[in-house]
């Protein structure tokens, strides 16, 4: 099991002092939140992309994933959001990244006409993302919320390139248990992403042990099989604390050490060996 924090956690902050505090605090990576108010975004030239990745080789740190916001299975034209998704999936290629994040945002639109947008969308960029060597992995979230939603989706897409970003928040609070979550995603989970909040309604962040969250069942169904699949990104936990969206909640910095040691806990309870002492 290796550990990623997803900068959504620290907006805003310089690539240096997250590469430093990521690495200081036990994790093995990052998942960079990709916004034109964030230090990156589709528009960094060549020379900044490289940057960007030397600023993390340094630390040590891998980029595990980049966290876009294109709308998959929204309403409209198609080439909008192809060429949001083309953009995201060159900017993995040139930082290195093995996946990035899509959203479905169906909308009001009915099931069926959400999946298909979605479904032809991401088979018309799968084979882009098979040259760049990425994979595109929707999000349980908004309209496609639970694994099973999501699931279809990929299903219907059936290519390598495309696969399931797994948020356990999202996913429990559309009334599914995480051993129901994880059957669901079998073959297109891409990893997953932890977090906690005091309940289903009220989903201010806390630091993974402190909600209601079932993480240890979460932790306990990845490493149930053999998840790491094609792109070994299955093995990931991502740490998403969502300071961005609730500016009053405490900084992450002074907290990642301790939920790394608490997310390898749960790891080690998971598999029946002792905790790790290391990163």
């Amino acid at each position: 099991m290796r550990l990623a924090f997803s900068t959504l956690g620290m907006p805003g902050l310089p690539l240096s002092e997250v590469a430093s505090l990521v690495a200081g605090g036990g994790f093995h990576g990052v998942e960079l939140r990709v916004h034109p108010e964030e230090p990156v975004h589709t528009g960094l030239r060549l020379t900044q992309r490289v940057d960007v990745v030397e600023e993390f080789k340094e630390a040590g740190v891998e980029i595990l994933a980049l966290a876009g916001y294109a709308h998959v299975a929204e309403a409209g034209e198609d080439e909008p959001v192809l060429d949001e998704v083309r953009a995201l999936a060159e900017l993995a290629r040139d930082l290195g990244a093995r996946a990035v994040r899509v959203f479905p945002g169906g909308g009001e639109q009915s099931r069926e006409e959400a999946d298909a947008t979605a479904a032809r969308r991401l088979a018309r960029c799968a084979p882009l993302a098979a040259d760049l060597g990425v994979r595109l992995l929707l999000e349980t979230h908004d309209s496609h919320a639970s694994a099973a939603a999501a699931a279809r989706v990929a299903a219907r897409v059936d290519h390598p390139s495309v696969g399931v970003l797994w948020d356990a928040l999202h996913t429990w609070r559309a009334g599914e248990t995480p051993a129901d979550s994880y059957t669901a995603l079998h073959g297109h989970l891409g990893y997953t992403q932890v977090k906690d909040a005091p309940s289903r309604e009220d989903t201010t962040p806390l630091p993974p042990g402190e909600g209601a969250v079932p993480l240890d069942e979460v932790v306990s169904a990845v490493c149930a099989s053999e998840p790491a699949g094609e792109f070994g990104t299955g093995a990931w936990l991502c740490w998403e604390y969502e300071k961005r969206w609730f500016p009053e909640a405490p900084s992450a910095a002074p907290l990642l050490a301790e939920v790394a040691r608490h997310l390898r806990g749960l790891h080690a309870a998971a598999v029946g060996e002792p905790p790790l002492t290391e990163a």
